[in-house]
């Protein structure tokens, strides 16, 4: 009986009165790190994006200004993703709508996701919506596949028999290997790893934590990677985006 309690109050969300950005752990001149503009890395590949976003591909197709106009017009969409595709029948990540405006409207071969030119822009289009609050919905399709990622979320995976869970429910807060375990929100990214010493996305967070885990990854734009994903922003809604954050 005892175990069974321990179990259900680790698969709890956290409240969100209760709820505490990854920021809010980081040792002080991380912290500074990251809120200084003109110090954190993170900013290098924003510019870049910047630039990319004004900058027509080849071969005459249209840029990404020339469609939507001034970047200032991207505002709080970071905040609404991941978001239901009709057409897809799926979850989309920012991150994959941009490579879809790239290859439907651009006409040019989609870019990995790990490439600099699509975090660069991703980081640049995030960049409008820091402050806001995460407001993806948690309603219609998202609503299913949510409640599909909070059972991965909760689900004991590989050689070590440990979920994303026991972690970042049950253990944040707790320090490990000389850091604060987070909560593990997803509301930086894409965000600069000093572990990496480069900006990378959320699927490779993933991929990494998977690994340490010793479980087996989700292939790319697999549904249960769209799922965990959509849970586990719909579990940070209210955080304010900080893209692009910076973490140890």
């Amino acid at each position: 009986m005892k175990k069974l309690l321990l179990a259900l109050l680790i698969s709890l969300p956290v409240a969100a009165a209760d709820l505490r950005s990854g920021h809010d752990d980081l040792p002080r001149l991380t912290q500074a790190l990251q809120d200084d503009d003109d110090a954190n890395p993170g900013m290098l590949w924003a510019m870049q994006g910047k630039d990319l976003w004004s900058r027509p591909p080849p071969q005459n197709a249209p840029s990404c200004a020339s469609c939507h106009g001034p970047v200032s017009i991207m505002k709080g969409v970071a905040a609404r993703y991941p978001v239901y595709d009709e057409t897809r029948q799926s979850a989309v990540t920012l991150m994959a709508r941009i490579n879809q405006c790239r290859t439907e409207f651009q006409h040019q071969s989609a870019l990995g996701d790990e490439q600099d030119a699509t975090l660069g822009l991703t980081a640049f289009i995030a960049l409008q919506s820091r402050g806001l609050p995460v407001s993806v919905a948690t309603d219609g399709p998202l609503a299913k596949i949510g409640e599909q990622g909070r059972a991965i979320f909760n689900l004991r995976q590989g050689q070590l028999d440990l979920s994303c869970a026991d972690c970042h429910n049950d253990l944040a807060g707790k320090n490990f290997g000389g850091f604060t375990i987070p909560q593990g929100h997803p509301n930086g990214y894409p965000l600069y790893r000093q572990e990496w010493r480069r900006l990378g996305s959320l699927e490779r967070e993933l991929r990494n934590c998977l690994s340490r885990m010793r479980a087996a990854s989700y292939p790319d734009n697999s549904p249960d990677l769209l799922a965990l994903i959509v849970y586990l922003t719909q579990r940070s809604i209210g955080l304010q985006v900080e893209t692009p954050a910076v973490r140890p």
